[in-house]
């Protein structure tokens, strides 16, 4: 099978310090509090990180590690041969922020194969901005709550944003800075606001958490919650996105 190499490259600045960033992507639980699944590391150059996504499982190797400088990891490779390769690359600010350069490369393979490149360069910088937004607004704090729901295929992206409006309390466009009224049958009303928003996906800011609701690859719909403090149960909040993921994409 024909493989194909791609590469994406993003920068971010945050408002943390090095080792603060460090800690959110070069251990398990700062990855876990921004980034999909779970995570582990063996904390050292050639040891393994783990990555638990659904029912999959992905290893990687660790190919560089400078605390607070550089990262570096590589996935087995596949049996059509492909593999991914991220870096991270972190360089404190005077005045405490970090500039942070990040690398994703390998070879993908298949007929989709642009599709998924295409999807990489909108989730890549997407998962940027959920770190940045973790490491400004709640910095470092440890994850207490998490939701990963999926939902249907819906090719009609008007369709798709208007149903987040809708539960975002907007009745016009979702705009970045724009207050937020979250309202999920089945879960309380909670104020919150816009953090970034793309033609892919919208980040949202609560006293709590942060919620991305996104139109993904293969024209899916997924809800996705970190959250840091809070007294709702973590099952009654997958099982009402989930419901309402059903519900309104039915």
């Amino acid at each position: 099978m024909t493989t194909h190499e791609f590469e994406v490259r993003d920068q971010i600045t945050v408002d943390a310090m090095p080792e603060q960033v460090w800690d959110a992507i070069a251990t398990g639980p700062g990855v876990d509090a921004w980034f999909m699944g779970r995570t582990e590391f063996e904390a050292r150059e050639g040891g393994t990180v783990t990555q638990a996504m659904g029912p999959e499982t992905y290893h990687s190797t660790i190919t560089a590690y400078e605390p607070g400088r550089r990262l570096a990891y590589r996935s087995d490779l596949a049996p059509d041969g492909t593999f991914m390769a991220f870096e991270y690359l972190i360089e404190g600010r005077a005045g405490g922020s970090t500039t942070v350069r990040f690398v994703h490369s390998g070879l993908l393979s298949g007929d989709d194969w642009e599709s998924e490149y295409d999807a990489l360069k909108q989730g890549d910088p997407m998962y940027l901005q959920q770190l940045t937004a973790y490491l400004k607004h709640f910095g470092g704090a440890a994850l207490t709550r998490s939701v990963f729901a999926v939902g249907p295929q819906e090719k009609d992206s008007a369709r798709v944003w208007s149903a987040f409006g809708s539960a975002l309390g907007l009745s016009g466009s979702v705009t970045r800075g724009a207050a937020v009224s979250l309202t999920v049958d089945g879960l309380e009303r909670t104020s919150g606001v816009v953090e970034f928003v793309a033609p892919s996906y919208v980040l949202v800011r609560t006293d709590e958490g942060l919620y991305l609701l996104m139109h993904g690859y293969h024209d899916t719909i997924v809800v996705e919650y970190h959250g840091y403090a809070g007294e709702q149960g973590n099952e009654e909040l997958q099982s009402a996105w989930q419901s309402w993921l059903t519900r309104v994409f039915a």
